[in-house]
């Protein structure tokens, strides 16, 4: 007789054990087990714990090969649904294996499971593994299926519902109670404050306190306080939620005449504005994507957007001031050149109307297309080519956990007809189109940090707290993924002979950036270095960038003065004739403002089940040398939580959103 000693660990998650019958079978090259119950005395599979049982065999099953999983109910008590987190065996000879599972498995459903160590296509060495891994693929890629959702974006999972999606990429069962819990307060504090009146217009800024009266934090407090002042305007093009479209300037555009006699009075007494574009100053941002889009009507009436340039000086303090801004892309006496000398309300709004747009950008291009949507795609094209034994497949799983329900989820909060988005000045039509003109010029440079922060000059610009945090996160993952990679591909030949891997990428490059060529991203690998740098850009969109312009929406965005995604008034014409009054009646009304405050806070909400980066409660490596390379990885971040913290305490305004301590390891939220 041979004996089989196995270990079985049920998941941590709420409700995650089960008290039906579970049944295992070992499968290895010289046989199989009999269909054994696992069976102890007392109950088995509670949350959290492992259970330890025996298989018998009359003799060695030979090299083990897979471990069958199957789930039959207990009476007849209703379906109990149970994680099979890991299934440890140790054989006869003394080997140990781990098979990671990771997934429910409901009433009749049974489940193959391979061993722990990563495995790529021309690896294979037993007919049986090879098959399984073609049979694992053919169902997968019927599981998860493409669907356009509209000509010009990238495509999207087929789900249409969350109900639609399989129990492992679904939310926990605490965190849908949480995600719905906070959309439930929201709206009982802000009906018990008699804030979702209809039509109801604001009397005075002040009022607008209202809204945070059940949540308030210090950089919400302090945005609701320094909202007018230029040097906060500057700083957050550096370090808010959209740090992605400021660039050095070193030759003003044709399209926005800006004279030296104009921002003299902004600059140090005896430089000029060439002087200071020489000296890489001088910065700009401009909104010329938005140029022509229509925007939408409410209530019959047109709502306003500006597609505007501003530029920015760098004082010798270090801080970046706003010194010009025209708000639509084509000079004319009814679009004039505003300046911080002109009347103060005037100034007001052409900040007012700048930060909106950018707000726009921000939650459509910055936060939806360039994570969310650009982390679905990385996640379907995983799912049909990868196999669950792929070595990058082990890699990249822990990122894409519940990306795909919260994309259905964000998808009716943000765009469905009254979303926050759908809302917004230019409507879903506008939004569409908006993404649309981005993607078909989007780079792969522009995606990768350090070529990122090069081509738009900011190497040097001080107090860019965002840049120095990623580019630090940039370089720990891409340590990581290239030890990972290197460790699995001995070369270049092996990267080329990798179908499944070829296949991958080219999936990604076919349904996130539709085959165009011009964007720079591969279709195919050819080095290892490839690879590694490809694999760390996926891992750092959908942790560090997404908590760079995620995390703290609910700080900057739901002060409605400071940015709004809709504006119900146009920009002065004529300088000289606007008023405080001209700008309450610019704002979104109290409903709308409701509706984008409750939308910021939703997104940026702290719910319990959270896995940081770093973390991998999930075991999928069984070798020695990818542990390893997961605590180098692991002591970095540690190392930088310290730095950061010894950093931020010095600031007026720590900068707190790249933080390991609060970047998720996916797109969760």
């Amino acid at each position: 007789m041979a004996e089989y000693k196995v270990k079985v660990t049920t998941g941590t998650m709420k409700h995650s054990g089960t008290i039906d019958h579970i049944y295992i079978i070992l499968i290895g090259t010289d046989g199989q087990s009999e269909r054994t119950e696992l069976n102890n005395v007392g109950i088995d599979f509670i949350t959290g714990k492992t259970g330890a049982y025996k298989v018998k065999t009359s003799s060695s099953l030979g090299k083990l090969l897979l471990v069958k999983v199957e789930k039959d109910p207990f009476l007849i008590f209703p379906e109990d649904e149970w994680y099979c987190s890991k299934i440890e065996v140790t054989t006869p000879e003394e080997e140990e294996i781990l098979f990671p599972c990771y997934r429910w498995l409901s009433r009749g459903e049974f489940v193959e499971l391979r061993g722990g160590k990563g495995v790529k296509f021309m690896e294979e060495e037993h007919p049986m593994l090879l098959n399984h891994r073609k049979t694992e693929l053919r169902f997968k890629k019927g599981s998860y299926q493409w669907k356009i959702i509209n000509d010009g974006l990238p495509h999207i999972s087929h789900f249409k519902d969350v109900f639609e999606l399989f129990a492992e990429v679904r939310f926990s069962l605490s965190k849908s109670e949480e995600y719905e819990h906070t959309q439930r307060m929201i709206t009982l504090e802000l009906a018990m404050k008699g804030l979702t009146e209809p039509g109801k217009k604001w009397k005075q800024i002040e009022d607008i306190k209202n809204i945070f009266q059940f949540k308030k934090t210090k950089m919400l407090e302090y945005v609701s306080e320094h909202w007018k002042e230029d040097d906060f305007f500057g700083y957050q093009f550096l370090n808010g939620t959209n740090p992605n479209v400021i660039k050095r300037c070193s030759k003003l555009p044709p399209n926005f005449p800006v004279t030296d006699e104009m921002v003299k009075p902004f600059l140090e007494t005896g430089t000029t504005l060439e002087k200071e574009m020489e000296e890489g100053n001088i910065f700009l941002c401009d909104q010329k994507i938005m140029d022509g889009i229509p925007t939408r009507q409410k209530d019959g009436n047109p709502l306003y957007v500006a597609a505007g340039l501003c530029l920015f000086y760098k004082n010798p303090e270090g801080k970046l001031l706003p010194i010009a801004i025209q708000l639509y892309q084509q000079p004319s006496e009814q679009n004039p050149i505003f300046l911080p000398s002109d009347l103060e309300t005037d100034w007001l709004l052409a900040k007012l109307f700048f930060r909106s747009s950018d707000l726009i950008q921000h939650q459509t291009l910055y936060h939806l297309l360039h994570t969310h949507y650009l982390a679905e795609v990385f996640t379907i094209a995983t799912f049909r080519c990868l196999p669950t034994i792929h070595p990058l497949y082990k890699l990249l799983i822990p990122h894409f956990r519940y990306t795909l329900h919260i994309n259905i989820l964000v998808r009716k909060l943000l765009l469905s007809p009254g979303g926050a988005l759908s809302e917004s000045s230019l409507g879903v039509e506008g939004l569409m189109e908006l993404m649309r003109r981005d993607l078909s010029q989007l780079t792969y440079s522009s995606l990768c940090l350090p070529e990122n922060i090069k081509e738009r000059g900011l190497e040097s610009i001080p107090n860019f707290y965002y840049r120095d945090d990623a580019l630090k996160l940039w370089n720990y993952l891409n340590e990581y993924a290239t030890a990972m990679v290197d460790y699995y591909y001995t070369s270049d030949c092996d990267v080329m002979k990798d179908i499944e891997l070829q296949e991958w990428v080219n999936e990604i490059f076919t349904h996130g950036f539709l085959e165009n060529k011009r964007s720079g991203f591969p279709s195919c690998f050819n080095t290892i270095e490839e690879v590694a740098k490809f694999i760390t850009m996926v891992i750092f969109r959908v942790s560090v960038q997404h908590a760079a312009v995620n995390n703290g929406q609910y700080d900057y965005n739901s002060w409605i003065p400071n940015g709004s995604l809709l504006l119900c008034k146009p920009p002065p014409a004529i300088k000289g004739q606007s008023s405080m009054q001209t700008v309450l009646e610019t704002l979104p009304d109290v409903e709308d403002s409701v509706k984008i405050m409750s939308a910021a806070r939703i997104l940026s909400e702290k719910y319990t089940d959270v896995v940081l980066l770093g973390e991998f409660p999930e075991e999928h490596f069984d070798e020695p040398i990818p542990k390893e390379i997961i605590k180098v990885l692991q002591a970095d971040l540690s190392y930088m939580k310290e730095e950061i913290a010894a950093r931020n305490s010095e600031l007026e305004m720590p900068y707190t959103y790249l933080n390991p301590d609060v970047v998720e390891n996916s797109v969760t939220i």
